[in-house]
């Protein structure tokens, strides 16, 4: 399964595990890929991270549960998180994480 869909489907610890290990395994992927093929140091990754460093990351997911009230006021009102779970929002804090800026 994607996982952007485990995202979306994180409600309760179990889901929450089942996404965090999909999570470490795409950064796995990406560590690999990028040794294969290194990108260019002005975009992501070669698996689409853009905060590929542990205070890089944990930057940009603050940054965005800030500028979002942890996903209660996105750009696009269609992604907001109104009605989830604390798991859900964690999930998309740390999904946040890979790409904010």
């Amino acid at each position: 399964m994607d996982l952007f869909e485990l995202e979306n489907q994180v409600k309760d610890e179990e889901s929450f595990l089942r996404f965090i290990e999909a999570l470490k395994r795409d950064r796995e992927n990406a560590v690999r890929d990028e040794k294969k093929s290194p990108s260019s140091p002005f975009g992501p990754d070669a698996g689409g991270w853009g905060n590929t460093s542990i205070e890089g990351y944990l930057e940009a997911a603050s940054a965005w549960a800030e500028d979002s009230s942890f996903g209660r006021s996105m750009a696009f009102p269609e992604y907001e998180l109104h009605d989830v779970t604390v798991w859900r929002r964690i999930a998309a804090f740390l999904m946040a994480g890979r790409v904010y800026e």
